[in-house]
């Protein structure tokens, strides 16, 4: 059964127990102080000049939070709306045609791609509150396309022209993140990538939750990519950042995109980027939606700390790993809501 579903159903404030994080009376899942994360300014980091006082900026933010706003950065307002829109308008869809795109084979067997809700891996797994569809977009042969919604009419072009504009600020991070890292190429993280790296789109949808203070609409997590852009509500908040032991509320800024760096790229620069603890709030009146697009290593690769980020006052933090195996173990520590980077630390 959907989230939507469910919260369509219910005649009461309650919630069913599979989605109870933990007693009320040990509940923090409450608005937090806003974190005071910077707005970098991508076409000024860039500048034939340069600006050193934007690149400090990222280079604090990254630091700080592991995670930045990024305003004039080349996708325009017209096709971030246009995601946005044809996103909340497939969720609006009757459940049955929603049905045609499931993530589950026959009824049973879990797939990642598709639409739906968590895979159960145990009868004890803490459910998140969210319906998502999660389509491989990158490489572009891989696509399939069968999964990809004819409805509403503007989906495919508007994933499709949304992927391609945001490759280009993915691009220009991970260049600026070299810089910052003052490694020898400026495309070393590029590079790493791989001709075959993958890239998945992720449309969430939180419905209105009566019982908010207990249900998170997405479990605490590190990402288990190099960086995910991600394109939040513009009206609705409720994604938080853990920092020092305090959740921040992440800011809203309507058409900046929001960059969060991911394990990938912790294990790469061994350890001096972070990737950041976060998750999602629910809200008891209103609906969220949002649109990420995670980005990775070619899973048939290999990643380990860079050589020129490594000696003896700061050695390998981080033993070489598959991109493979680290993803199939990242989803399942996910639902156990733990971080697999810990079991590769050396």
């Amino acid at each position: 059964m959907t989230v939507q579903e469910i919260a369509g159903a219910l005649g009461k404030p309650d919630v069913p127990s599979q989605y109870v994080v933990r007693a009320h009376s040990e509940q923090q899942l409450a608005a937090a102080v806003t974190a005071p994360v910077p707005v970098i300014d991508l076409s000024r980091l860039f500048e034939q000049d340069g600006d050193g006082d934007e690149a400090a900026k990222l280079r604090s933010a990254l630091d700080s939070w592991g995670l930045i706003l990024v305003s004039n950065h080349g996708v325009d307002a017209a096709v971030m709306d246009g995601m946005r829109a044809a996103s909340r308008e497939f969720f609006r869809r009757p459940l049955e045609e929603k049905q045609r795109y499931t993530n589950l084979i026959d009824g049973e067997q879990f797939q990642f791609e598709g639409y739906g809700n968590d895979h159960v891996r145990s009868p004890d797994q803490i459910l998140d509150w969210t319906d998502r569809i999660y389509l491989k977009v990158e490489p572009e042969d891989e696509r399939s396309i069968a999964l990809w919604p004819v409805h509403p009419e503007t989906f495919r072009d508007a994933l499709d022209e949304f992927t391609k504009k945001c490759g280009g600020v993915k691009d220009s991070l991970l260049r600026a993140m070299a810089k910052l890292l003052e490694l020898d190429d400026d495309d070393y993280f590029i590079d790493q990538l791989g001709e075959r790296a993958s890239t998945h789109a992720r449309c969430s949808y939180y419905p209105e939750c009566p019982r908010p203070e207990l249900v998170f609409g997405l479990k605490p997590h590190c990402d288990g990519t190099v960086v995910t852009v991600l394109m939040v509500d513009d009206t609705v908040g409720g994604l938080q950042v853990l920092r020092d032991g305090v959740w921040w509320d992440v800011p809203v800024v309507p058409h900046t995109l929001l960059v969060i760096l991911g394990d990938q790229t912790q294990i790469m620069s061994n350890g001096i980027f972070k990737s950041p603890v976060h998750r999602v709030l629910t809200n008891a009146k209103k609906e969220r939606i949002s649109v990420a697009l995670d980005y990775s290593v070619d899973p048939e690769r290999e990643i380990e700390p860079s050589a020129q980020l490594v000696n003896e006052e700061r050695p390998a933090l981080y033993r070489k790993v598959k991109v493979k195996d680290y993803t199939a173990a990242l989803y399942d520590h996910f639902s156990k809501g733990e971080m697999v980077i810990n079991k590769i630390h050396t």
